[in-house]
């Protein structure tokens, strides 16, 4: 069964669930954690989104992964690998918490800097938030149950914003 995607108005609660998944996360990995970003469309204030807060731990290196992933399970976490990207282990929910995505990083990883590249971006460049916030709904209805075409879709328009980002001189935007 296919999942209808729906683009909702920004909620001033994606942060504060965002933090609360947050505080549990951190309170299980301890120092393992470097740090955990809120990333993602829910973490952009004012743009649109599907309510799924998506996170990155970010760990020293990928030595510490097999830890991570233990002490992730405690909490219902269930590992689920790189699912095709490098340098990012991703992790099912647990289903007793609200849904949201979960990924673990090395604090090197490519895949990290681009997902803080792009959030910085659109922190600091809301018009271009705004078009992005309108290419989502678009494409949402034009894919309203093709998960994977939705996110191809959108994947030229980040390829652009990170190479603007790039260019324009952003490490931390």
């Amino acid at each position: 069964m296919t999942e209808q995607i729906i683009i909702f108005d920004y909620d001033t609660h994606w942060p504060i669930l965002f933090e609360e998944l947050r505080v549990s996360v951190a309170e299980v990995l301890g120092d393992l954690a470097l740090a955990i970003e809120h990333v993602g469309s829910t973490s952009v204030p004012g743009l649109p989104a599907k309510p799924i807060i998506d996170m990155d731990v970010v760990v020293k290196t990928s030595a510490h992964i097999p830890k991570v992933s233990e002490r992730l399970a405690t909490l219902g976490y269930v590992y689920e690998g790189d699912k095709g990207i490098r340098g990012r282990e991703a992790y099912v929910w647990p289903p007793n918490k609200p849904r949201h995505h979960l990924y673990v990083c090395p604090r090197d990883s490519e895949a990290l800097q681009l997902h803080l590249l792009f959030r910085d971006y659109l922190l600091k460049h809301p018009n271009e938030a705004q078009r992005y916030g309108c290419l989502k709904r678009e494409l949402a209805l034009k894919f309203t149950n093709d998960i994977e075409a939705y996110t191809n879709a959108k994947t030229t328009y980040i390829q652009m914003i990170v190479e603007r980002a790039l260019k324009d001189g952003c490490s931390q935007c």
